[in-house]
C-alpha cells in the first residue's frame, strides 16, 4: 500500500452551529468509512502566502487556494482517486487533488 495526500480546494465555512455539526458529522462518517486507510485526517488550513522566486510574497491564497489536507493509504492511484469520490467537500463545490507521496 502507498500513502496519498488529498489536497482540498474550495468548500465554504459553515454559517451556524447546526451547519457546523452537520458538516463535521459528514467528515467523521467519511473517515469512518475509509477506516484504517486514514493515515492522518489532517484538517482545514488558513489562507496561504506564496513566496516567489524574485522574493515577492503574496498573501492572496494563490491561484487555487488550499482549504485542507489528509493522508490516506491506497493500493494505487486509481483506488486513491476512487476513495476521494466520497469526500464531503465535493458537496460544497470543492475539489480534491489526489497525489502519491513519494518516499525519499
Amino acid at each position: 500500500m502507498a500513502k496519498y495526500i488529498y489536497v482540498y480546494h474550495g468548500g465554504r465555512t459553515p454559517e451556524s452551529d447546526e451547519e457546523m455539526a452537520r458538516v463535521l458529522g459528514e467528515w467523521q462518517n467519511w473517515f469512518a468509512q475509509l477506516g484504517e486507510r486514514v493515515v492522518d485526517p489532517g484538517g482545514p488550513v488558513g489562507l496561504s502566502a506564496t513566496v516567489h522566486g524574485d522574493g515577492r510574497i503574496t498573501a492572496d491564497g494563490g491561484a487555487n487556494p488550499v482549504s485542507g489536507y489528509s493522508f490516506i493509504d491506497a493500493d494505487d492511484n486509481e483506488q486513491a482517486a476512487e476513495l476521494a469520490r466520497g469526500c464531503p467537500i465535493l458537496h460544497e463545490n470543492g475539489s480534491v487533488e489526489v497525489a502519491p507521496v513519494v518516499a525519499m
